[in-house]
């Protein structure tokens, strides 16, 4: 077992601000708005998930290589060539409502180029799962196909993540607001959905940034706090049916799985068990 200490989230986020910098000296905005005005517009990833044709859980499923805590989830996805575009077809086979795509290269093995090559093989939306912290990686995100983001509440201040927001929907893209503190939640409860409530999610995620420790019971603990559970996704955790079972119960009709999928050999026979 290494002996080093586990990153933080707010070493991930220094390291992310580095790396935008970067990116953005190679790449100007208004390069960025040009390769946008060749797309088409995005796929409505809130649709998808809130109003799913099967009527079940709606799963977002993940792409993940590795994690901060866990490593590499498999030895083989240490190689180069990685196959997004494999995994993310055998979970529109077994009933994904739609994929998340991890981007950050250092910590989870992830490019942006992935999205791409996603939606040229599936018909889901792709959500981009990084670490947002500055308005040009939301322009970067649609300009590399996605149709949604993530905005992670605990590295951000109020008035930032609501900049976020209204540039995601001027875009036509969904955000999905997370939170992990019920402080947080308090915090951007009234805000989700602005400035379009079609626009917008709540996510819960039942991992503790600050100790990597993952409880399902984190959302039943929190449900309650929040005013309209149809567009809540549930984060991190979920494993079984039963877990499927018991937030359905609580109103929760939406989850992220990713770990849990991708440990498996075939994460598409995976996520086809989940959902039996």
């Amino acid at each position: 077992m290494s002996d080093r200490a586990p990153i933080t989230l707010e070493q991930i986020v220094a390291n992310t601000r580095r790396e935008v910098a970067e990116r953005k000296a190679r790449t100007p905005l208004e390069a960025l708005k040009d390769r946008i005005s060749e797309l088409g517009r995005p796929r409505n990833f809130f649709q998808a998930v809130v109003r799913p044709r099967s009527g079940r859980t709606a799963v977002i499923a993940e792409i993940k290589r590795k994690s901060p805590s866990a490593g590499w989830i498999r030895p083989e996805y240490q190689s180069e060539p990685f196959d997004p575009v494999a995994i993310a077809r055998k979970y529109h086979a077994a009933g994904a409502a739609a994929i998340s795509c991890l981007t950050d290269f250092t910590h989870f093995g992830g490019r942006l180029e992935y999205i791409h090559a996603i939606r040229d093989a599936v018909p889901l939306p792709v959500l981009r799962k990084d670490f947002i912290v500055e308005p040009w990686q939301v322009w970067e995100a649609r300009a590399a196909g996605a149709d949604a983001i993530l905005l992670i509440a605990e590295c951000l201040t109020l008035s930032e993540m609501l900049d976020l927001m209204i540039l995601s929907r001027e875009l036509e893209m969904t955000a999905l607001v997370e939170v992990h503190s019920m402080e947080n939640l308090l915090r951007v409860r009234p805000h989700v959905g602005f400035p379009n409530t079609s626009y917008g999610l709540l996510g819960i995620n039942n991992r503790d940034l600050s100790s990597m420790t993952t409880d399902l019971n984190h959302t039943l603990r929190l449900v309650d706090l929040v005013e309209d559970p149809a567009t809540l996704v549930s984060e991190s955790g979920i494993r079984t049916p039963d877990d499927l079972r018991r937030l359905r119960e609580a109103g929760v009709r939406i989850v992220l799985v990713g770990e849990s999928l991708m440990r498996e050999a075939d994460p598409g026979a995976a996520l086809a068990r989940l959902l039996a």
